[in-house]
């Protein structure tokens, strides 16, 4: 796969190489931006210094909103085939050991009744556990069918900023020689440790790491243990009285989660540091024995056999870059925004990334908007990468107060002693402690029921949405940002997702997140009207678009079977609501104006940056 570069994608000035895209790293960001640019037609070239995809399945959860953007493009049920079914991550457990004795449990990932309904309603994909090791190669696979060259094993060394444009030279490892590529748009999705961030200078926001953590990969069959009792994709580790009973912790061992990877023989043990111990890198190696001994206490359950597969350490970061753009050259995924895997919400946030920006540099390459409009890119993303960085880390940091009911973090032996006592005592301070150790549970829950976070991202200050219309402040903030869905289509926001139906049912029903999308506009309106879908199709011809128009509503292209776009468009049935190809509302009308194909005009030429010729 990817060893041919074909004519079409890749030209020869000398020893030039010289290609339209230029993209380099292929993991989740740039393997699917390669992805969604071949739905728009635009070929390239996709470079990686790895060997091939990642043999580690680092990044595992894939949420709503990165799961949408998969759909875009026809690979959601090709996902869905490989990934473990949202049934398997009904809990998170707190445990002792995963055959040993549970302190607590939560519901996770939509499946606590309380938000099951929020979850069902915010889209029509679910939560899947889909490793990185399985979602590379679907992705890399599908960029070469769109005509993109793939070519590991090559290794970025400088970038240089043209007039238009941009030029890099790379040295292919496995050949031993260096050559130089021009393009017209270089996109660094290279990984937390970016060449392309380095290169261009791209300034980043650094906040205190938290140490360092170590991922243990291992293949053990623990179905005895996991069905049907303790069903759950994350298990949090650890012993109280480790260090009071003479016992005590390696260092790089203190706690693990233990994360399932294949339902349920392979897992990763993600080892913590003890609090307060800063660790440098050679303090959390072990041999493979001391490694699987640790393994194995945590499983508990001697008759489990353990293979190591792979282990490796990472850096708890916090760090975000203050802008995504430099000239010609774009960053996204880790390369501009790095943190913990708490809440999920890594890969997620690459896809995202990527298909936002896919839209835009197709439409400015086919002369469809003035390149103005990849302006917006940072201006819409930066802040969505500060807000999952935020949380991320937020998300570890909120387990340190159930750890602090058990004396966890406590240096001095006696003292942990004194409070696990008080803690399994019938007292009042034991009463107090163990009331607090269920708050602190409570308190994690927002890192499994985070919907907020997930599909909350909020544009309306780009100059890619048309805000002149609207009259009041927009959404209020709501006060659980976190886990709270804000259903809205002021524009800037995500389409809400809606089931219709033809009047006469068909089998399946169909969302307002497949009407839209597909790389076009769409404008939804609704009985009474039909100007704006006769706008939609002028205008689309006047300015070379393609803009999908439907009615939803009594005796209209779609019924409004359960009357939830009613109850959410925002608008009158005469109204319309215009969505961008990435899903978000681009402007909307309370009702039907009289000049409407005028009015959408103006629309479309402000978001694209084509003003009318004087």
């Amino acid at each position: 796969m990817g060893d041919r570069i074909s004519p079409d994608q890749v030209g020869e000035e000398g020893n030039m190489l010289t290609t339209d895209l230029l993209i380099i790293g292929a993991g989740p960001a740039g393997a699917s931006l390669a992805c969604f640019l071949a739905s728009h037609g635009k070929k390239g070239l996709l470079l990686a210094s790895a060997p091939g995809t990642s043999p580690t399945p680092r990044a595992h959860i894939t949420n709503l909103a990165g799961l949408e953007t998969l759909r875009d493009i026809g690979l959601e049920e090709q996902c869905l085939s490989l990934a473990t079914p949202s049934t398997n991550m009904k809990h998170t457990r707190w445990c002792r050991s995963l055959a040993g004795e549970e302190y607590a449990r939560v519901y996770s990932w939509g499946h606590d009744p309380i938000y099951k309904g929020a979850y069902e309603a915010a889209s029509p994909c679910k939560h899947v556990d889909l490793p990185q090791t399985l979602l590379e190669p679907v992705l890399v696979r599908k960029a070469t069918e769109g005509g993109w060259a793939v070519r590991f094993s090559t290794r970025l060394l400088k970038v240089k900023q043209l007039d238009e444009g941009v030029e890099v030279e790379v040295r292919d490892e496995i050949l031993k020689r260096g050559y130089k590529i021009r393009c017209r748009y270089l996109f660094g999705c290279d990984g937390a440790r970016s060449q392309v961030v380095r290169e261009v200078g791209l300034p980043l926001i650094k906040k205190p790491g938290q140490g360092l953590a170590l991922n243990v990969l291992v293949r053990a069959d623990l179905t005895h243990l996991m069905e049907p009792h303790r069903v759950g994709n994350l298990h949090w580790v650890f012993k109280p009285e480790e260090g009071i009973d003479g016992r005590e912790a390696p260092a790089w061992g203190w706690a693990a989660i233990v994360r399932m990877v294949k339902p349920w023989t392979e897992w990763m043990f993600i080892f913590l540091a003890k609090p307060g111990m800063d660790l440098k890198g050679e303090e959390m190696e072990a041999t493979e024995e001391e490694y699987l001994a640790r393994v194995k206490e945590v499983i508990g359950d001697e008759s489990v056999e353990a293979e190591l597969v792979h282990a490796s350490k990472w850096w708890i970061n916090e760090v975000v870059a203050e802008r995504y753009q430099e000239g010609d050259v774009f960053c996204l995924g880790d390369a501009v925004h790095r943190h913990p895997p708490f809440n999920g919400l890594g890969s997620n946030t690459c896809l995202q990334d990527a298909f936002n920006l896919a839209w835009k540099v197709s439409y400015v390459l086919d002369g469809r908007a003035s390149p103005g409009l990849l302006d917006s890119y940072s201006l819409e993303r930066q802040p969505v990468g500060v807000d999952i960085i935020t949380r991320a880390n937020d998300g570890l940091r909120d387990h340190i107060p159930w750890q602090q009911t058990l004396g966890m973090p406590s240096p001095d032996p006696a003292e942990r002693a004194k409070i696990l006592a008080e803690f399994e005592s019938a007292t009042p301070e034991g009463r107090k402690r163990r009331r607090e150790f269920q708050k602190g549970i409570e308190r994690t829950t927002t890192e499994f029921h985070g919907l907020g976070i997930e599909m909350n991202q909020n544009y309306s200050h780009s100059p890619a949405v048309y805000l002149d219309d609207e009259t009041g402040p927009g959404p209020a903030v709501p006060e659980d940002k976190v886990r709270t869905h804000v259903v809205t289509t002021y524009p800037g926001r995500r389409l809400p997702h809606v089931w219709v139906n033809t009047r006469i049912p068909a089998k399946n029903m169909t969302s307002t997140i497949d009407l839209a999308g597909h790389g076009k506009f769409c404008l939804l309106t609704g009985f009474g009207g039909r100007r704006w879908k006769e706008a939609a199709k002028s205008v689309g011809e006047k300015l070379g678009l393609q803009i999908n128009s439907y009615s939803i509503g009594w005796n209209q292209d779609y019924e409004d079977v359960y009357f939830d776009w009613a109850k959410k468009r925002e608008v009158e049935e005469d109204g319309c609501v215009l969505v961008r190809p990435d899903r978000f509302v681009a402007w909307r009308a309370k009702e039907m104006v009289e000049d409407a194909e005028g009015k959408l005009e103006e629309v479309l030429r402000r978001i694209l940056g084509r003003p009318r010729e004087a």
